[in-house]
């Protein structure tokens, strides 16, 4: 029988019938481009290794440097080595019709730490510009200006940790920003993040890290997601061999390290960037009004051009080969997908999906990228974010399916913030609150999370800062009896908790979150003087024992622990037993454990029965424990009975348990 992985994927949804052909056709560009690619001779791995020929290397005693700049006249390197002139020695000579150009020089033309860049001259203009395969760029620090740099240390980095594989458990994922992830008033180190952020990371318990603002973007406030040089590690938090000492101490304490990746757009600028690289403006991407993306004022990648493929699958494979990662969380993919970029969207039909409004060359590339890291690595990790809920994102290519291993469930956090914002907690909808964190679809694995580092940007609030506001400021000492605190520690538990607990695949926390970091993230710019002030992390607040965001930090490590003591998110989905508005209460079991939320902010229950199997039940986790910041209104390891119930027509087990207001309490079976 001949595998026909469409048919799998149409199996899957009966919704999906209608759109068959559409489906086909775009399975098959992927299926098609791949063969265009390759010419049938080579891996796809072996097409994705552009940047071994691309620019800078140093081999056989020389130096070799390559750029495609197909609407150029001439090209010069200029920089340290040639005193920034342009000299005809330094001139590049253009190899072939496609617009290659290259350059050979002695060993003693140029030397590590010297800086360049090209002279592009083109039919009617010329421009200084940062070539686009460069692998290491820096900012004068006077006077502000980038430039490439000539890398190559007497003492490149050795890896310890070698042949590392992930592990198969669901990834707890901790997202990290470097620049931030330090104290002080000034940007983060790799090597800081290593020896200081790293340790509390593994002690929380997440299995993952996930790096924020890698690849070099020219404004530090764009969060990384302006990238400039799609191969250089951002030389503002050190040097590159840092970075790999980075992934290395990872690696050797068991955690796989994913990276953003950022190729759903590209930073306007022209100098840094691959804007009007060769003067015009449709060598990397679309021209005219496709190529600009409005909202985010950068360009669009034209994903159907075979030079474009090239430069994006080579970076993948990069930082795949150079720095070892282990996978990637591909931004932005909704505003590749979509001419629209999903801008005001609702996205409330299937036809949404397979209308004339779908950019199906980004969906090859998508389709394309995930084969070809999972050839390279098949324990890498590929995560979507796309808001629109595209189908088939998450299924694997062998389903039919674009092939990323998961799909963040974004609308979770939506969720949890409209309703933190805009409706007392003594009025969520129990119904609706549990549909939204169950809403997914059955053929993808998904990644819950409460708030990522979307909620924390300056002009919104995290979660914790929501619920307490500016009593965070003058009442988080222990002593301090406070009820907005009060409510707010206890419901940030309670929306923590219940998130993880009916996650499907995986969960995700941003960076201080866990323990309820009080601040925004404010980047320097202008409007605040250029204050590296909210543009950190305050870990002293942790670590004070005299403060409640211990109690936060520590409730967020045992529900980790719990998560991966009982494998929970491997387990089925949660199966609801008992849900009722007015009593604000939640009952569900998932793997061999009954989880109980009482979401009422003021109604505790003495003996609240409900029906569930026969036996003896043991509570092993409770968010009113002393030591997350509780009342010990529950005593630990407390033993219950079901008791059988003859007042109704069919015999049933009831459990009848005391559940304080804003509490979650876990029970495990014990025969």
């Amino acid at each position: 029988m001949v595998h026909d992985p469409v048919k799998l994927f149409l199996e899957s949804d009966p919704y999906l019938k209608p759109y068959e052909a559409i489906i086909r056709r775009r399975f098959n560009n992927i299926i098609e481009t791949e063969k265009m690619l390759t010419g049938d001779k080579v891996s796809l791995a072996d097409f994705a290794s552009g940047h071994e020929y691309f620019g800078l290397h140093f081999s056989g005693n020389e130096w070799i440097f390559r750029e495609w700049a197909p609407n150029a006249d001439a090209i010069y390197l200029i920089g340290d080595m040639t005193d920034w002139r342009e000299i005809k020695r330094f001139a590049l000579e253009r190899v072939n019709r496609q617009g290659v150009w290259q350059i050979r020089l002695p060993w003693d033309a140029m030397g590590h730490g010297d800086l360049y860049r090209l002279r592009i001259h083109w039919p009617g203009g010329r421009g200084d510009r940062i070539p686009a395969w460069v692998r290491r760029v820096i900012q004068d620090p006077d006077t502000l200006i980038f430039n490439a740099q000539v890398w190559l240390p007497s003492d490149p980095y050795s890896w310890k940790c070698s042949n590392f594989q992930a592990s198969n458990d669901a990834p707890l994922v901790y997202e990290a920003h470097i620049g931030m992830a330090q104290e002080a008033e000034r940007i983060g180190s790799y090597r800081e993040f290593t020896h200081q952020t790293l340790p509390r990371i593994l002690d929380a318990g997440y299995n993952t890290l996930q790096l924020m603002a890698v690849p070099e973007h020219p404004y530090y406030g764009s969060f990384g997601y302006q990238v400039s040089n799609f191969f250089a590690a951002s030389s503002r938090f050190g040097p590159p061999e840092a970075l790999k000492e980075l992934v290395d101490a990872a690696h050797d304490s068991g955690l796989r390290v994913l990276m953003d990746l950022i190729h759903s757009h590209g930073v306007s600028n022209e100098v840094e960037g691959l804007s009007r690289f060769d003067g015009t403006r449709y060598q990397y991407f679309h021209d005219g009004p496709r190529g600009l993306h409005v909202a985010w004022d950068s360009r669009c990648f034209d994903y159907g051009k075979y030079q474009v493929l090239h430069f994006l699958l080579s970076n993948c494979r990069f930082w795949l080969d150079e720095f070892r990662f282990d996978g990637f969380r591909f931004d932005g993919i909704t505003s590749m997908l979509y001419l629209h970029h999903g801008l005001s969207k609702p996205f409330t039909s299937y036809d949404d999906y397979f209308d004339a409004s779908i950019d199906e060359d980004a969906l090859t590339y998508l389709g394309l990228a995930n084969k070809l890291i999972h050839d390279i690595r098949p324990d890498a990790v590929t995560i979507a974010e796309d808001i629109s809920g595209m189908p088939g994102l998450a299924v694997p290519f062998s389903s039919g399916g674009m092939g990323f291993d998961y799909r963040f469930a974004m609308g979770i956090s939506d969720n949890w913030i409209r309703l933190v914002k805009d409706v007392p907690d003594e009025q969520w909808h129990m119904g609706h609150l549990w549909f939204e964190l169950n809403n997914r679809r059955e053929d993808e694995k998904t990644i819950s999370y409460a708030e990522s580092h979307d909620q924390a940007l300056v002009g919104d609030k995290a979660l914790i800062f929501r619920l307490i506001d500016s009593d965070m400021y003058d009442c988080m000492s222990v002593g301090c009896e406070n009820l907005r605190v009060d409510r707010g520690m206890a419901l940030h538990k309670l929306i923590r908790f219940i998130t993880l607990s009916t996650a499907d695949s995986g969960y995700l926390n941003f960076m201080g979150n866990e323990f309820g970091h009080p601040e925004w993230i404010d980047f320097p710019r202008e409007g605040n003087n250029w204050s590296l002030k909210y543009a950190r992390r305050q870990w002293h607040l942790l670590d004070d024992t005299n403060l409640k965001y211990r109690f936060l930090a520590e409730f967020d490590k045992g529900m980790i622990s719990l998560a991966k003591q009982f494998r929970l998110l491997e387990a089925p989905d949660a199966h609801l037993i008992y849900e009722h508005n007015d009593d604000k209460l939640i009952v569900f079991e998932r793997g061999e454990l009954m989880f109980v939320f009482n979401f009422h902010p003021a109604r505790s229950y003495a003996d609240f029965c409900f029906e569930a199997p026969p036996g003896k039940y043991r509570m092993i986790f409770n968010s009113d424990a002393p030591e997350y910041g509780g009342h010990s209104r529950l005593i630990p390891d407390q033993h219950h009975l079901t008791q059988l119930d003859t007042s109704v027509e069919y015999r049933r087990n009831l459990l009848c348990l005391y559940i304080p207001n804003r509490t979650a309490m876990v029970l495990q079976q014990t025969d």
